[in-house]
């Protein structure tokens, strides 16, 4: 999949924002996706003319810039690739209980379990690709595409076990 224009400029934006503006996001987990006035401002200006409340390209937009504002950490590692490391360094088997029930979590149950995930990496300070993030939510998240879902599922699963598997470096 490649990665839209609209991406990298969204999360360009989302790391210059201010405490204020983070502060804001942050408030917005507590609304459904989109439905934070105050969280406007940060996430409209790149939503397209023709893209409708429920698009799930806006959804995914609301969602990051959520979940960036709660651990503003970029780094070059997918969701999962993180969690799984985290799991590894911990040795906790209620990460992978987690990381499950994201995987089973419908579109309203996502940003739920994706908060509880990045909150997790953020206790640990580990970062994540939030561009990769955001193209995957906006892939799960089209209520036409039960596959596309099952495809992001699948890749999140593989990231997440690859790195329980791999042997420490010696």
């Amino acid at each position: 999949m490649s990665e839209p224009s609209f991406i990298t400029d969204f999360i360009e934006k989302l790391q210059k924002l201010d405490r204020r503006a983070l502060a804001i996001l942050r408030r917005s987990a507590s609304f459904a996706p989109g439905a934070y006035p105050a969280a406007y401002p940060y996430v409209e200006h790149h939503v397209g003319a023709d893209w409708h409340p429920q698009d799930s390209r806006r959804q995914a937009l609301y969602i990051t810039a959520m979940l960036y504002a709660l651990h503003p950490r970029q780094a070059d590692v997918s969701l999962a690739t993180a969690l799984g490391r985290l799991m590894k360094a911990r040795d906790s088997g209620s990460i992978e209980l987690r990381f499950i029930a994201l995987l089973a979590a419908d579109g309203d149950e996502l940003p739920y379990y994706l908060r509880q995930i990045v909150s997790l990496l953020a206790a640990d300070e580990h970062g994540i690709d939030y561009a990769e993030l955001l193209q995957d939510l906006i892939w799960w998240l089209k209520s036409h595409s039960p596959e596309s879902r099952d495809r992001i599922r699948q890749k999140w699963a593989r990231d997440f076990y690859r790195q329980l598997a791999q042997t420490p470096a010696a």
